[in-house]
């Protein structure tokens, strides 16, 4: 079942202040999908630095520090938030979008890397999310974004990616980009789920998140899912990826040349493959 229904119009609403601009969005392709957010007069989105895809001229851009929400509380605060944001891997700015015309507009942001956009909506999640660091991709103005820390010492410890992670708050849409396929699971009260901490992207945040050790020596050495995974208790909501970004960039740096060697692994004529296949770089 899709996490997100593209192409669905969203009912607007006067934006008031600590809520969010109320924006339509489209999800648009496959693999490598973007999402298109149409803003009306004074609306703005905001996004990581670098994700947008295009822009109507109407649209005007600006770096911010922090998170672009305006509640951090002046220049400490700005300067307290966008220092957080650097523990979860992200840029010290925001880039804040914001229709300065007259009708429509539309600022559209790219993912990363294969994967999907989830079109979420705060309010219904309780008006708080925790995701993977670098998951969050765009959202309305309004939408504060913050650093999760784990709170019990050993899975912050021996956590992995699930460490640290973000914090999405507020009562307006997110659009957040998972690597791969997405899963996602409602957990029922006491329910119990186990899963490696890159695929977790995301969840609710009455979700109790904990580790537990793999099993015996020989599953931690030979098993190839390291030591510990994420223990999931509901109740709650949680979204699973099918490719953390640490597992693709693994793959990569795997295939390239070590030591200026070359790894040919698709063609059985070795060398002189590399000559007819247009790789000459010996």
């Amino acid at each position: 079942m899709p996490a997100h229904v593209p192409n669905v119009p969203i009912s607007r609403h006067a934006r008031r202040e600590g809520v969010a601009d109320d924006v339509d969005y489209e999800i648009k392709g496959h693999e490598m999908q973007f999402v298109e957010v149409e803003l009306d007069p004074g609306e703005s989105a905001i996004s990581e630095a670098g994700a947008m895809m295009f822009k109507d001229s109407v649209i005007t851009m600006n770096a911010v520090f922090g998170d672009g929400s305006g509640q951090e509380g002046g220049f400490m605060g700005k300067l307290l938030g966008a220092g957080k944001r650097l523990l979860t891997g992200e840029s010290l700015f925001t880039t804040v979008f914001t229709h300065e015309g007259h009708g429509k507009a539309r600022v559209a942001f790219a993912a990363p890397y294969p994967g999907t956009i989830l079109a979420l909506k705060l309010s219904d999640m309780g008006g708080r999310l925790i995701c993977q660091k670098d998951a969050f991709l765009a959202a309305a103005r309004g939408v504060q974004v913050g650093i999760h820390f784990q709170k019990k010492v050993m899975t912050g410890l021996f956590g992995g990616e699930g460490f640290i992670m973000e914090r999405l708050d507020g009562d307006g849409w997110v659009f957040v980009h998972v690597g791969g396929t997405v899963v996602e699971r409602e957990l029922k009260p006491g329910e119990v789920l186990h899963v490696d901490t890159g695929c977790l992207a995301a969840m609710t945040a009455d979700v109790d998140m904990d580790i537990e050790k793999v099993g015996g020596i020989k599953s931690m050495i030979f098993g190839g899912e390291g030591v510990f995974f994420a223990r999931l208790t509901g109740p709650g909501k949680v979204w699973l990826q099918s490719l953390p970004f640490s597992r693709l960039a693994g793959r990569i740096h795997a295939s390239m040349p070590q030591h200026g060697g070359h790894r040919g692994e698709g063609s059985v004529l070795g060398g002189i493959g590399r000559v007819l296949d247009g790789d000459n770089s010996f």
